[in-house]
């Protein structure tokens, strides 16, 4: 699973006792993703022109230990599933070696605001990665 995203921990995502808030973890998976997106040479500036979008219908997420302030997190991303209009992605947020949390986020492809599908060329895209 490659490395996707990586940032140091700032104070302000931290509480007293210098511990990452729980909510950070989603904020670093969205970071993720609009890395993941183009390393797998999806253009959403383009796909957007022509009335494709992305929304997140679904994040799920399980703490193993805590990232603390001063720690530097990095994203692993990769491709669980794909179906007919929605994918999942896992995201591993850890510090070195030690993982600190899974987080699998469920996306669905749209178009003038319903559910469609994938268009092929970011299934091949994806699911090439």
């Amino acid at each position: 699973m490659p490395q996707v995203w990586s940032a140091p921990v700032r104070f302000v995502e931290c509480d007293q006792q210098g511990i990452v808030f729980n909510a950070h973890y989603l904020v670093w998976a969205d970071e993720a993703v609009n890395s993941w997106w183009p390393l797998r040479g999806v253009d959403w500036a383009a796909l957007r022109a022509r009335g494709i979008e992305h929304l997140v219908v679904a994040s799920s997420l399980e703490w193993r230990s805590s990232a603390r302030w001063g720690d530097t997190v990095e994203v692993d991303a990769e491709l669980v599933e794909i179906g007919r209009s929605s994918l999942v992605v896992r995201f591993v947020i850890r510090v070195g070696e030690r993982m600190c949390c899974e987080v699998r986020t469920t996306y669905v492809c749209t178009s003038a605001g319903r559910s469609t599908a994938w268009p092929e060329e970011i299934r091949q895209l994806v699911s090439a990665g």
